[in-house]
């Protein structure tokens, strides 16, 4: 059979056409990747200045789909106005912390991306990063504030403030502490401390202000410093710093944010009650707060808070249980409560640090994980697009780890050949990164890709359509045979030139429009009717799509035919398109009867009765000697 080179638009690329095939096929070029679209700061609530920002986890547990968006955003203020994202270790609550979550909290951000500028590990200039290390400094600080007379140290035992509580509670009064100690003189609090009495340190609220906030505006309750009921008045003081001489969230808090210079604090909105408070000990210390940002509540579609139950659990269950990428988790955690002008909701981290700004959306939002999926299909593509990357290689491992422990290595050798099972999967995930989520899924979806041609079952064949007002009203049901010689058409080719190029060439150029139009009709047909034969052409290509996936991968979804036919190699899919054409000889009609052949079939029969003697490379397609 004799093949020629493709026309000119495709010369950069040796693809080859069978000669009986029409006018090559058009290339696509690639569609040039999207602009970001950048807002200016106005629009956007980015500060004009870098943004120093912080994520302060407790190692009291895992980062969770919640923490890591905080997290995420954070980071992101931080590179998009070219400031430092920090890591604090907030473990001053040392009876709750878990043995090695710190650590894991080290590895969980890492894994996401999101390395921190200053911290553990890392160091910096505003160090120790760890608050058990910083103890001292809250102590301090808590005194500066009973010697200013923002602070007093109260010396009510447990049993007092219990019963002052349930009191309180039983005639339906809210909470509250009456001050009692506020009214000790310095001196005798001082000596009282001095012999090692117990005692807390309160502030002395002076008022709860409102604040202003970088999603919700001006927000905060404006509480009055003091409640009068009909039993007593109460006062809303805090406790700064604990009898064991630790600190409380909320010094250790404010005292680091303010010493390690953070001028940007986004967190969720389960803190906002607490900022008034937070606000009222920068007054008491005559610091400027930073900028507070609270970020939406995650819930699922009954409006519930994510919890264990419903999959917001830790980074593990998506990375090691679920196999999603880091990116596509990231990409997946940016979009929970933050808006933006782009086209497509497909982020890398390096886009998300161009693009992110303060556009946080308002009240609860709902976590969708459908798009967890979608994200993750999109995310393939791009590692498939790139396969040198370190992504794609890393599908590539965990794809051959999953086929490797399914399928036994005699089930796999006839397919294989001599290629390694890695040089037979990296086409096969580029072809179908569409369909990705995860190794084990794809492996099912894919499952007639490791089974040899005689394991391959496949259901009876039933053509895929009829002829319709669609197509011609006179054409005639596509014969098997005109099927049969088609795959045999896109198999003439040499091993050395199995490539995507040429089959899909092949396909397209393809004319099948004489086995829809019979031999009569032929007679009477208009050669000048382009439109007629281009419908029936049109007609027999959807039936050949659906015989070719039927004789290849049995009817079950996947790629492409071209793409099929490539992983496959040329031996196994001649094999298949064998065993397929046996299986269905016996419902050609009129077997050995002279039917009427379009120029295709008839070019198709004479080159492969003109085969040179040395025709070994057709296969089992190689005519056979007498």
């Amino acid at each position: 059979m004799m093949l020629r080179r493709p026309i000119s638009s495709l010369r950069a690329r040796q693809t080859w056409i069978c000669t009986q095939c029409r006018a090559g096929y058009s290339s696509v070029a690639a569609a040039p990747s999207s602009k970001l679209r950048m807002g200016n700061n106005k629009k956007t609530n980015l500060p004009d200045g870098p943004a120093r920002t912080r994520f302060a986890p407790s190692p009291t547990g895992y980062l969770h789909l919640g923490s890591l968006r905080t997290a995420l955003f954070n980071y992101l203020l931080a590179k998009r106005t070219g400031g430092q994202f920090l890591l604090r270790i907030e473990d001053t609550d040392q009876k709750r912390t878990i043995p090695g979550a710190e650590q894991r909290l080290y590895d969980d951000l890492r894994w996401a991306g999101l390395h921190w500028d200053e911290g553990p590990i890392v160091g910096g200039p505003y160090g120790p990063y760890r608050q058990s290390e910083r103890t001292e400094t809250y102590r301090k600080h808590a005194h500066d504030l009973v010697d200013n007379g923002h602070a007093y140290r109260c010396f009510c035992s447990a049993e007092r403030l219990d019963a002052h509580a349930r009191h309180r509670s039983e005639a339906g009064l809210a909470p509250g502490y009456d001050r009692k100690c506020a009214e000790i003189s310095a001196e005798e609090s001082a000596e009282k401390a001095s012999k090692g009495e117990a005692h807390v340190i309160r502030l002395k609220v002076e008022g709860y202000p409102m604040f202003q906030d970088l999603v919700y505006g001006k927000t905060g309750q404006n509480r009055p410093t003091n409640k009068l009921d009909l039993i007593e008045r109460v006062y809303d003081d805090p406790i700064l710093l604990k009898s064991d001489g630790h600190p409380t969230y909320h010094l250790a808090n404010v005292v680091d944010d303010h010493l390690m210079k953070i001028t940007h604090v986004i967190r969720g909105t389960e803190w906002m009650a607490s900022t008034p408070m937070h606000v009222a000990l920068y007054n008491a210390f005559n610091w400027t707060p930073p900028h507070f940002g609270h970020v939406p509540l995650l819930v699922d579609r009954s409006g519930q808070k994510l919890s264990k139950r419903n999959a917001d659990i830790d980074l593990s269950f998506f990375k090691d249980t679920q196999s999603v990428f880091a990116a596509t988790l990231v990409n997946f955690a940016a979009l929970l409560g933050w808006s933006h002008a782009q086209k497509s909701d497909i982020f890398s981290l390096e886009e998300l640090e161009q693009l992110f700004n303060l556009k946080i959306t308002r009240g609860n939002t709902v976590v969708a994980f459908e798009k967890l999926w979608f994200l993750q299909k999109a995310h393939a593509q791009r590692f498939a697009s790139a396969p040198e990357s370190a992504e794609f290689q890393e599908m590539v491992q965990k794809l051959t780890t999953a086929v490797e422990a399914t399928y036994p290595p005699e089930q796999l050798a006839p397919i294989l050949q001599t290629r390694p099972l890695k040089s037979y999967i990296t086409p096969l995930l580029q072809a179908d990164a569409k369909s990705y989520t995860k190794p084990e899924d794809f492996l099912a979806r894919n499952a007639t890709f490791f089974q040899p041609a005689a394991t391959l079952t496949r259901p009876p064949y039933t053509p895929a359509s009829s002829p319709s007002a669609t197509y011609p009203p006179t054409a005639a049901a596509i014969p098997l045979s005109a099927l049969h010689t088609a795959a045999t058409a896109f198999t003439l080719v040499p091993p050395s030139h199995w490539t995507l190029d040429t089959h899909r060439a092949n396909i397209a150029a393809y004319d099948g429009s004489s086995a829809v139009i019979s031999a009569e009709q032929h007679q009477h047909q208009q050669p000048e009717n382009e439109a007629a034969r281009k419908a029936a052409d049109k007609f027999f290509k959807k039936e050949l799509y659906h015989y070719l996936r039927w004789a290849l991968s049995g009817g079950a979804p996947g790629p492409g035919i071209p793409e099929t036919m490539v992983v496959l190699g040329r031996e196994e899919t001649v094999r298949r398109l064998q065993d397929a054409k046996d299986l269905t000889l016996e419902l050609v009609p009129n077997r050995g009867v002279k039917r009427y052949k379009g120029p295709q079939e008839s070019a198709a029969a004479a080159a492969a009765a003109t085969q040179p003697k040395d025709s070994s490379w057709m296969g089992s397609l190689a005519p056979k000697s007498s």
